[in-house]
C-alpha cells in the first residue's frame, strides 16, 4: 500500500521562493496524512513555462539555491517523498538545462528523470531552453511499490504519431506498480475530455495505473486548470481533483486500485464535464484573478459602449474583481445613439459598478480643426472613426495611468481576425478577456451568465440589439462584415480547422461545403481570408488574450505580417 499526495498548487513563474513554500505546505499536510510520497506539477519550482528567463544567470543562480532548499526541506518531512519539477543543469553538447523530475528524500535527490518529448508545437516552445532526456525509464521503490516517472509530453506519444521515441514502451518494459506523470498542460476547450480519453487507452495498452499530477492557474495568455486525476487499466479516470482550484488531496493506492485515504472507494464517476459556456466563464475568470494579481492590479477599467463585448468583459471583471473595484467609463460621441447610454446605465446598476460619463464630441472637434488647419482637408471616413476611437482609448489609458486600475480591452476573435479594431483605440489595454471568443459565442456566454445568474445581469437590450460600432450615422456591422454566424464559421474553418472538436468540426465542414458550392461564397471566403493575412499587425500590437480554444493568436499562432496571402 502507498500513500500519495497529489500536490496540485498555483505557482508563479519565477518565484522560486514563493513557489516552495507553497510545496513546503502541502508537503506538511501530506506528512499530517501519513503520505509517504507528496507530487508537484511539471516545473513546479519555476513555474510553466518560464521562457528565457531560464537564459538570465541570475535565474539560474535562483533555481540552484531553490533546489537546495527543496532538498533542505525535505527533512522537514523525513517519512515523505517529495516529487518536484525544475530545470537542472548538464554537461556535454546540447543545450546546458533539462526540464526534470526530481524525488527528493531527507535532504538527497534520490532519483532524476529528464523528460524526453520536448513540444514545440502551439504555443510550446520547450526545444528552444531544454535538450531531451535519454531514452529510459525511472523506477523508485517507495514502500513495497515500484513506482515509474514521467513528465508531461512524455505521456502523449503512447499512439506512436508524433515521435520517434515512445516512453510508455520503456516504463511498460521496466513493468512499475505505478506510473507518477507530472504536467504542465494549458486548458482549452475539450482539454480536459483529450486527456482522460489518452491516458486511459495508455493505461489499458500498457497495463499500468497512472497518477496524473497537474498545475493549476493563469499565467499570460495560459490558463492551467487543474484536475489532476487517477486511472487505473480497468476502470479508466476513477479519481479527479478539483478543477480551477488548488488541491491537496490524499489518495491511497493498493493492489493496483487507487482509493479514498481512510482506504474506502470513491463515491462514483467523476465531475460533469463543464458545457462550453461554464468553462469559459471559469477560464476567464480564473486567468484575469492570477494575471491581476501577479501583475498587481487590484481593479479594473472598461470602457462601456453599451454594446454586448463591453458587457459581458464588464460581468466577468465584477466576478473576479467584486463590483467595488470596477469602474465602467461610456463616452458618447455625436454618432452615439441614445439607447447606447441608457444600455450602459441599466447595465452598470444590474452590475451594481460605477459609471463614469466624458464625452468626446469637443475632443473629436477639436482634433478635426487641428488636422483640417493642419493639413487643408478634415478627417473623412475611415479616419474619422478611428479618431473617435482612439480618443476613447486615450481616455481609458489617462484613467488607468491616474488611479492604477487594469484595463481591459474588449474585442472579440471574430473583429480581431478581420481587423474590425483600431490600433490605439478599442485595443488599448493590458488583457483582452474575450478575445478567444468568437461574436456567437459572446451572445451565447451573455445567455448565459443571466440563466445561472437566474436574472438579468447583461440587458435584453444589449443582447438583442443589432451590433454597431456607432462610428458613423445608422453603421451596422453588417455594413463591412458579413453576418457573424457566417463569419464565424468561416474564421473557424480558416483559423483552426482541425483543431475543431468533432461535433464542431462537423457542423463547420457541412456550412463551408455549402458556402464553397457557390462562386459567391467562395469569394466571401478568399475575402475573409485576405483580411485575416493583412491585419496580423494589429494583433501583433495587441494586448494578450485569453486561451480558450485550441489556437487563439498570440504564442500559438505564429504568422508573418509582411507576407502574401494568394494561395
Amino acid at each position: 500500500m502507498l500513500r500519495l499526495t497529489i500536490g496540485q498548487i498555483n505557482p508563479t513563474i519565477g518565484d522560486i521562493d514563493g513557489n516552495l513554500a507553497l510545496m513546503r505546505a502541502a508537503a506538511r499536510k501530506a506528512a499530517s496524512e501519513g503520505a509517504q510520497m507528496v507530487v508537484f506539477p511539471e516545473l513546479s519550482l519555476t513555474g510553466y513555462y518560464p521562457g528565457d528567463l531560464l537564459d538570465e544567470p541570475g535565474f539560474l543562480a535562483a533555481i540552484e539555491h531553490g533546489l537546495e532548499a527543496a532538498r533542505a526541506a525535505s527533512r522537514e518531512t523525513p517519512d515523505l517523498y517529495w516529487v518536484i519539477g525544475a530545470p537542472v543543469t548538464r554537461s556535454g553538447p546540447g543545450k546546458r538545462l533539462q526540464n526534470a523530475l526530481l524525488v527528493l528524500h531527507q535532504g538527497e535527490a534520490v532519483l532524476r528523470y529528464a523528460k524526453q518529448l520536448l513540444p514545440t508545437y502551439n504555443v510550446f516552445d520547450e526545444r528552444r531552453h531544454f535538450e531531451p532526456g535519454p531514452d529510459v525509464a525511472r523506477i523508485l521503490k517507495i514502500g513495497s511499490t515500484r513506482v515509474g516517472f514521467m513528465i508531461c509530453e512524455d505521456g502523449w506519444n503512447d499512439a506512436g504519431t508524433d515521435y520517434a521515441v515512445n516512453p510508455f514502451e520503456r516504463l511498460a518494459d521496466a513493468a512499475p506498480d505505478l506510473v507518477v506523470s507530472i504536467n504542465a498542460s494549458p486548458s482549452n476547450l475539450g482539454k480536459r475530455a483529450q486527456r482522460h480519453a489518452l491516458f486511459t487507452a495508455a493505461s489499458r495498452r500498457n497495463r499500468l495505473p497512472i497518477l496524473y499530477v497537474h498545475q493549476v492557474g493563469g499565467h499570460d495568455q495560459l490558463v492551467f486548470d487543474g484536475a489532476s486525476f487517477a486511472a487505473t487499466p480497468d476502470a479508466g479516470v476513477v479519481f479527479e481533483a478539483k478543477q480551477f482550484e488548488e488541491d491537496i488531496v490524499t489518495l491511497v493506492f493498493e493492489n493496483g486500485d487507487f482509493l479514498q485515504n481512510d482506504c474506502s472507494a470513491f463515491p462514483g464517476p467523476v465531475a460533469e464535464t463543464l458545457s462550453p459556456m461554464a468553462f469559459y466563464r471559469k477560464q476567464i475568470v480564473l486567468g484575469l484573478r492570477d494575471y491581476a494579481r501577479r501583475c498587481g492590479f487590484k481593479k479594473a477599467v472598461v470602457g462601456c459602449s453599451g454594446g454586448i463585448d463591453s458587457a459581458l468583459t464588464l460581468a466577468l471583471a465584477v466576478e473576479t474583481f467584486g463590483a467595488e473595484n470596477v469602474t465602467a467609463i461610456t463616452m458618447p460621441s455625436r454618432f452615439s445613439s441614445e439607447g447606447s447610454v441608457s444600455d450602459s446605465e441599466r447595465l452598470c446598476h444590474n452590475l451594481g459598478i460605477e459609471l463614469l460619463t466624458h464625452p468626446i464630441r469637443e475632443i473629436v472637434a477639436a482634433f478635426e480643426s487641428g488636422f483640417a488647419q493642419a493639413t487643408g482637408a478634415a478627417p473623412q471616413g475611415l479616419t474619422l472613426e478611428n479618431l473617435q476611437a482612439r480618443v476613447r482609448g486615450t481616455i481609458l489609458m489617462e484613467y488607468s495611468n491616474e488611479h492604477g486600475h487594469l484595463l481591459l480591452t474588449t474585442g472579440n476573435k471574430s473583429e480581431i481576425s478581420v481587423g474590425y479594431c483600431t490600433l490605439y483605440g478599442d485595443t488599448n489595454g493590458g488583457l483582452g478577456l474575450i478575445g478567444d471568443l468568437y461574436k456567437t459565442e459572446v451572445f451565447e456566454l451573455c445567455r448565459h451568465i443571466n440563466a445561472a445568474e437566474g436574472r438579468e445581469v447583461i440587458p435584453l437590450a444589449i443582447i438583442d440589439k443589432e451590433p454597431s460600432a456607432e462610428l458613423a450615422p445608422g453603421q451596422k456591422d453588417t455594413d463591412s462584415l458579413p453576418p457573424y454566424p457566417v463569419l464565424d464559421d468561416i474564421l473557424k474553418h480558416l483559423i483552426e480547422g482541425d483543431r475543431l472538436g468533432p461535433s464542431e468540426q462537423e457542423t463547420v465542414q457541412a456550412r463551408m461545403a455549402d458556402l464553397i458550392a457557390t462562386d459567391a461564397g467562395r469569394a466571401l471566403i478568399a475575402r475573409i481570408k485576405g483580411m485575416i493575412g493583412r491585419n496580423e499587425y494589429k494583433r501583433r500590437q495587441a494586448p494578450p488574450i485569453l486561451r480558450l480554444r485550441s489556437r487563439a493568436f498570440g504564442s500559438g499562432r505564429q504568422m508573418p505580417i509582411a507576407a502574401r496571402h494568394t494561395f
